[in-house]
């Protein structure tokens, strides 16, 4: 973004230095607001129950604000350094590139918003109806490992005379809390109680700790132990039963691989409904400071959610409607928040901002967004085709999680840049028109708001 201004700076005849300056002037501001929306995005992982995402949050969040920094004064001072070489060795940056396409598309949605507002929100809308499909799962097991490995052909002998649930037993402690020793008679009627739970196919006889306060049954589940029936039953049957057929002066406590599925379906619950919040409030905050209105933030973030909706919405039908998955994976939504939801902000501010600074220059409405498609459309392209590129590669990693994953981001982020920023936000700025900026009504020229005042 910073480069496209610079170079089109020098281009209008300035010098090296002055093209910097300027370039930094126009540009800082959109830089800085974007990187600070995308570091709250991560940095509201913090909220989350689960270490993992908690951590990942602050480290990205680091990362994100060293490339600001960079962005904004080591970028700018090489530049300076390095004057046009930076360009070498080619000579066209002289030369204004036509854009014919992009103008064509401003030109077109500067005449016609109201069809760029519905037909791009039509798609963004269809699209996330699909997410309401959406189920998570657990099974990990496509790594992508050749069938012929013997880590493979162990797995399916196994299958063959076992129980689904052999393969990753389920582990249920009781455990006496009134400091006297299990008795071997109620440890055993326990056994029998526990084997009569729906979604428990066997019960091996339970070993005893040595001081015979613990007692530990390992118990084989009927299906897949990552499966959803697995999950149901352990939400419902299977944990009912192993506490409530707890003696008195005992306590039940139900682990394994299954057990922790749930508590983490449930902690991922919650950080739905407090990280995205919390996000989108604050990212609101940035927003509305960097355009000074308190409009403007409403349908920015209102877009996004719908390009987070789509970009699920799309997954879902792919891969569960149209290949016939039983689920994607539990932390797609999670990884599609830090990335499409982060992303598709930071390309909004990048339109939106170059929109504001043509209405200043004392274009209209839908002048500005035409104007705003032709200048910043490249830019958005550019960095929307390569980062999508780059999230694409993961579908080439051969399992599920990875081909979900990289087809999510990418999608995402191409809907973000193509279809977000490039035409839903400034169509609906040019509809809006001059009330998107209230109250602060940064669309006015320096002579508009000195008459106003």
């Amino acid at each position: 973004f910073f480069l496209f201004r610079y170079r089109e700076r020098l281009r209008e005849g300035e010098d090296s230095k002055a093209a910097v300056a300027h370039a930094v002037e126009r540009a800082g501001e959109a830089i800085a607001s974007a990187g600070g929306a995308v570091i709250v995005a991560f940095m509201a992982l913090i909220l989350s129950t689960l270490s993992i995402f908690r951590s990942i949050g602050p480290a990205l969040a680091i990362a994100v604000a060293v490339t600001v920094l960079a962005a904004l004064t080591l970028v700018p001072a090489i530049v300076s350094l390095l004057g046009t070489k930076v360009f070498w060795p080619s000579k066209a940056w002289k030369t204004e590139p036509k854009g014919a396409r992009f103008g064509a598309l401003g030109d077109s949605l500067g005449r016609h918003p109201v069809r760029f507002a519905l037909a791009s929100g039509l798609v963004l809308g269809v699209l996330a109806v699909f997410a309401l499909g959406f189920k998570p799962t657990f099974d990990l097991s496509d790594t992508g490992v050749p069938k012929t490995a013997e880590s493979s052909v162990a797995l399916k002998t196994l299958e063959k005379g076992l129980p689904p649930g052999a393969t990753d037993p389920t582990t249920v402690l009781l455990h006496s809390t009134n400091g006297s020793p299990l008795d071997e008679s109620t440890v055993a009627t326990y056994g029998a109680d526990l084997a009569r739970a729906t979604g428990i196919a066997q019960v091996a006889p339970a070993v005893m700790s040595a001081d015979k306060s613990t007692a530990i049954f390992s118990t084989t589940l009927n299906s897949d132990p990552s499966s959803d029936a697995s999950l149901a039953n352990m939400k419902g049957p299977i944990r009912t039963t192993a506490h409530d057929a707890a003696p008195d002066g005992t306590r039940a406590l139900v682990g394994g691989t299954t057990s922790v599925y749930v508590d983490l379906q449930k902690a991922m619950n919650r950080d739905y409904s407090v990280v995205f919040p919390v996000a989108a409030l604050i990212i609101m905050v940035i927003l509305a400071l960097l355009l000074r209105s308190l409009v403007a933030p409403w349908y920015l973030m209102a877009s996004v959610g719908l390009g987070f909706g789509a970009t699920l919405g799309a997954s879902t039908l792919l891969f569960q409607g149209i290949q016939g998955k039983d689920g994607l994976i539990f932390m797609l939504p999670i990884y599609i928040y830090l990335f499409v939801v982060a992303l598709g902000t930071d390309y909004n501010i990048l339109m939106i901002a170059r929109l504001r600074e043509e209405a200043r220059a004392g274009k209209g409405s839908r002048e500005a967004a035409a104007q705003a498609v032709r200048h910043a459309g490249p830019t958005v392209a550019a960095a929307g085709l390569i980062l999508a590129g780059t999230f694409a590669s993961l579908m080439l990693g051969g399992n599920a999680l990875l081909t979900s994953m990289g087809f999510a981001i990418s999608f995402g982020i191409f809907v973000s840049a193509f279809v977000m920023a490039m035409f839903f936000t400034p169509a609906l700025t040019a509809l809006i028109g001059h009330a998107a900026w209230w109250p602060g009504h940064g669309d006015e020229t320096v002579e508009q708001k000195s008459a106003r005042h």
